[in-house]
């Protein structure tokens, strides 16, 4: 697979969110490109014709932008991020994401990350420092065959578990977003526990992997008895 990467000027970078008040993404597209994922409608937006997870565009002026915009809007939360990965692997050489967390930090706005990439370890140094930080790891079963299913191209699940427990460990608030429930969540208790604060569970958006499941035979993993059995085995922490 060819990734094809273009650096973009964008014309706004703080946006509203339906989820949290506020919502940072500094790219669009995502390389993780997880069979699941709902951020796939964006095509509809920004036209690209290529498969999701084969275009990345870079916001090249995210965080002038944002040292702009924040001044102008009144402090709330702001989400890193809704539509990309803010650690896929490109933030590793254009570190936009770790750019933004500095801006907001200074500014003193609270910040909840998520992500699925352990590179969030990098910027513990704002995080920690931060006032109202916190960092979600997305960790959709504990079963890393089933990953490479549904998340080829995402980190290693044992990666994520531990980043989740150096974070928790420094005193970082974290959360585990487990959105699908994909098979293999039933272990994901037992993995979580002591590593974080709350968790986050919803099915989401079964519908774009439903050939994985056909392929696999895995449509008894979309029960409701299965997810419900989850749900409670994770109420628990």
């Amino acid at each position: 697979m060819t990734l094809i990467v273009k650096e973009i000027r964008a014309k706004t970078i703080l946006s509203k969110s339906k989820i949290y008040p506020y919502v940072v993404n500094p790219y669009t597209g995502c390389q993780h490109a997880c069979s699941y994922c709902y951020a796939r409608f964006m095509k509809r937006v920004t036209g690209h014709r290529e498969p999701w997870g084969e275009f990345v565009d870079v916001k090249i002026n995210a965080a002038e932008l944002l040292r702009k915009e924040i001044k102008k809007k009144k402090r709330a939360g702001v989400w890193v991020s809704g539509v990309c990965d803010p650690y896929q692997p490109l933030e590793a050489e254009y570190r936009l994401t770790r750019q933004c967390l500095e801006i907001l930090a200074r500014n003193d706005w609270p910040v909840i990350i998520q992500t699925r990439s352990p590179l969030v370890l990098r910027d513990m140094d704002i995080i920690q420092d931060a006032r109202d930080f916190e960092v979600g790891l997305s960790v959709t079963t504990a079963d890393d065959a089933i990953r490479k299913l549904f998340e080829p191209n995402a980190p290693k699940i044992e990666d994520r578990i531990a980043a989740l427990d150096t974070l928790h460990r420094a005193g970082i608030r974290t959360y585990a977003m487990i959105a699908p429930v994909l098979p293999g969540a039933e272990g994901l208790a037992e993995l979580l526990k002591g590593k974080i604060d709350y968790v986050i569970i919803d099915r989401m958006n079964y519908h774009y992997a439903d050939w994985v499941y056909r392929k696999y035979g895995l449509l008894d993993k979309l029960s409701d008895d299965y997810y419900y059995r989850v749900r409670q085995e994770l109420a628990s922490l």
